[in-house]
């Protein structure tokens, strides 16, 4: 496997993970109730709870993006312009 391979893999697997990042996004934003509906199902939130969970798992995503996708593909690209 080379270079350019795991360079397109982790450009991919970057875009999936904003694509999923955005909708996470979207879906709080404009069906918030719907989402608190159905976590309400299984847990009893309170709003400032629902919003601190979702906005800190928000954070951790994509720190993780930064982490295993974005800091890999950069390393990737500079090793291939040397």
């Amino acid at each position: 496997m080379n270079l350019d391979f795991w360079c397109r893999f982790l450009l991919y697997t970057l875009a999936l993970n904003y694509g999923i990042l955005m909708l996470w996004f979207l879906l709080i934003v404009f069906a918030r109730d719907w989402v608190k509906r159905l976590h309400g199902r299984w847990f009893q939130l309170s709003d400032s709870t629902f919003d601190t969970i979702h906005y800190s798992g928000m954070a951790i995503y994509k720190v993780g993006i930064f982490l295993f996708n974005l800091v890999p593909l950069i390393a990737i690209y500079l090793m291939g312009k040397s």
